[in-house]
């Protein structure tokens, strides 16, 4: 039953850990911690901060995970190199450029200890009143979207630190913020294939380390249940786009989720559909996650 908590990613409340953490992380052989902009002060205390965590290991390391995509999704940004967003990087119709900043993305990030960037995002940019993806986006095509992903990732992961292809099957022809309520996408599935699906094939061809699924209803796919919650999704993923490293959930807390079912249901959901590994931002929520999980 100790290896179950390696399907979590869990967050944790300060800029050190606490007692608490440290007991659920060590006990639990939690599978890693994703740190936001409550979490860092300074660069000498985020290497303190990871650290510790590293420390409370078995067998296996931590993930220790972050959202650094550039623009407005930066969570570090005091003495980190202030990146611009995708969609201006994409605009430079350079992806040699687009490489060299996510080299530089991950030399900062691993000197600090953290060993998983939460980007590439690989959704495309297809519906102007779309604000939650937006300029995150490289682009408003596939192939534009594509190319600039492929070299994200190459330059996050040449520098030890693993990229997520994120969010599939594509956030970006939306207008709900899945943050605060489900999506439902109404798009064909052969229009998903010839347009959302092609620069998560790029990324998986670049060998991205891990895919994050999105909290999302695509009619086409699944009229019951969100991709993140879906068999049918994640075998989409699996079989047809033949990703076989690690699907991570988007977190589990957002209230495209939690609005209509419970912690402890969405997580087993989960899990049963082929997430590997499933992230909440809040350590209440990923320790009743667990203990669904475990009945």
């Amino acid at each position: 039953m100790n290896e179950l908590g390696q399907l979590i990613i869990t967050g944790i409340k300060g800029t050190s850990l606490s007692d608490d953490e440290k007991k659920f992380l060590s006990e639990e052989n939690i599978g890693g911690v994703i740190l936001f902009d409550r979490n860092f002060e300074s660069t000498g205390q985020l290497w303190e901060l990871t650290q510790s965590i590293q420390e409370l290991k078995k067998e296996y390391p931590f993930f220790v995970a972050v959202d650094h995509e550039g623009g407005r999704v930066q969570r570090f940004k005091k003495i980190f190199t202030r990146i611009p967003a995708m969609f201006e990087v994409g605009k430079t119709h350079s992806p040699k450029v687009c490489f060299q900043l996510h080299q530089i993305m991950a030399k900062e990030l691993r000197a600090c200890g953290v060993n998983v960037n939460l980007a590439p995002v690989c959704d495309i940019w297809n519906n102007p009143q779309n604000k939650v993806i937006g300029d995150r986006a490289f682009g408003t095509h596939a192939e534009v979207v594509a190319k600039f992903a492929s070299a994200a990732i190459r330059g996050l992961q040449t520098e030890g630190v693993i990229a997520c292809a994120k969010h599939f099957p594509g956030h970006g022809n939306t207008l709900k913020d899945s943050h605060f309520d489900l999506p439902i996408v109404k798009t064909p599935l052969k229009n998903l294939k010839s347009g959302e699906f092609i620069p998560f094939k790029r990324a998986i061809k670049s060998k991205v380390g891990m895919v994050m699924m999105a909290h999302l209803q695509v009619d086409f796919i699944d009229q019951q249940l969100p991709t993140s919650l879906s068999a049918k999704a994640h075998k989409l993923l699996r079989n047809e786009l033949g990703f076989k490293k690690v699907i991570i959930s988007d977190d589990m807390v957002m209230e495209a989720i939690t609005k209509h079912r419970g912690v402890k249901e969405a997580a087993a959901l989960a899990i049963q559909a082929g997430s590997d590994i499933i992230e909440y931002r809040d350590m209440d929520a990923a320790k009743e996650a667990l203990i669904a999980i475990k009945e």
